[in-house]
């Protein structure tokens, strides 16, 4: 089941990351400036985000046999769309990113199904693993332009959504909840009100607005960073990104197991500060090779070890019956933390001609963020409700 939950959340995730790789070329075919670039890779970070509140609370009711093919089937529409039509203005892109967001809320289902398979000792590695189903951002980066060079922009979307019709049939008919996961049995309103009163939903959607939302942020935006601050070529350029990602995947299980071992506060602080040294190094725009390069790459594990952590804690400190709305209030939190720096970078990008203001603004944040891990104690967050 942890194997089939984190297929689903990688091939939801490649679809939901379909436009980033595209983005340079998009912009050069329509004559887009800098925001409306970074816009449409934004978007869909932002559908998906939002929507995982009522993904995660309608999982903790339906369970993940349900939920996966809905939102699989969901997704694959705007895929076809996109893909086939939906790419000759902008308008329609931001039309057809805006339903491709429904791919990033397959993150909401897999949390709280994989948490009620495993002990509470083994849910920071086990969850973990399911997270490196974000390296469905990886598959897009490292297929899209090469698939579109070879025999157009219809052909990565359309492969897209031939393996998400062929999960949602697979999940139907395989896939199972925990034995003891029954359903919920109180409305949707009512599992919301009640997660917004808990101290970990607003603590965990801090930290990881931070940590999955510079990783979002990066690796949708990472392919115009280089093209406009490296001149890089579009596909030398999407390649790198997903060099990116697939580092952070790694990173991402390797947080989890160890925030078992350590504590996930140690894990988060520690990686916090990673990302803020990393970014003061590249605020200052260092030669691609070697310092950018480093920078870029130390950021990327970080990122990825302390989403890892980030859900440890989550695991930890609340109710079995509460983990899926409170990931879906998380898990939005940490798309809309990727939502924002795009807009912020192109904009910046646009006014000033350098990326410097956005990278100090996250080093910034990240230190902060770090030094509150280590002064916030667990049972000021914890709550049994």
């Amino acid at each position: 089941m942890l194997a089939m939950a984190t297929s689903g959340f990688a091939l939801n995730f490649w679809a939901w990351a379909l436009l980033s790789p595209l983005g340079p070329m998009f912009a050069e075919d329509l004559g887009l400036s800098a925001f409306q670039q970074s816009l449409i890779v934004a978007v869909p970070v932002l559908v998906g985000s939002v929507g995982r509140i009522p993904v995660g609370a309608l999982t903790d009711r339906f369970g993940g046999r349900v939920m996966f093919p809905v939102v699989s089937v969901a997704t694959l529409v705007p895929v076809l769309y996109v893909g086939i039509a939906g790419h000759s203005s902008l308008a329609a892109l931001l039309v057809g990113g805006f339903f491709l967001g429904i791919g990033g809320t397959a993150f909401a289902i897999g949390v709280p199904v994989v948490n009620k398979w495993f002990p509470p000792e083994k849910r920071g590695l086990a969850i973990g693993i399911f997270g490196a189903g974000m390296g469905g951002t990886a598959i897009s980066a490292l297929t899209t332009v090469p698939l579109v060079n070879a025999g157009g922009v219809p052909v990565p979307f359309i492969l897209t959504a031939i393996a998400l019709a062929a999960f949602a049939v697979v999940a139907a008919l395989w896939f199972r909840d925990a034995p003891a996961a029954a359903g919920a049995s109180e409305s949707l309103l009512r599992r919301m009100a009640v997660v917004v009163r808990l101290p970990i939903t607003w603590y965990a959607s801090m930290l990881y607005a931070l940590a999955f939302g510079g990783y979002v942020a990066f690796s949708v935006y990472l392919p115009t960073y280089l093209r406009t601050g490296y001149e890089l070529a579009r596909i030398d350029a999407a390649n790198r990104m997903a060099g990116f990602v697939l580092l952070a995947v790694v990173a991402r299980p390797l947080g989890g197991w160890l925030s078992d071992r350590f504590g996930p506060e140690r894990v988060l602080s520690a990686s916090l500060l990673v990302v803020a040294g990393g970014a003061v190094a590249q605020s200052f725009a260092p030669e691609l090779m070697p310092l950018g390069t480093i920078a870029f790459l130390s950021m990327a594990t970080a990122l990825g070890a302390a989403t890892g952590a980030t859900f440890a804690l989550i695991a930890l400190l609340t109710p079995a019956h509460r983990v899926g709305a409170v990931t879906g209030f998380v898990g939005a939190a940490g798309g809309l933390g990727g939502f924002v720096p795009p807009l912020l970078m192109g904009a910046n990008y646009e006014m000033i001609g350098t990326y410097a203001v956005s990278l100090l603004l996250l080093a910034g944040a990240t230190t902060a963020a770090a030094i509150t891990v280590r002064m916030i104690k667990r049972d000021w967050i914890s709550s049994a409700a």
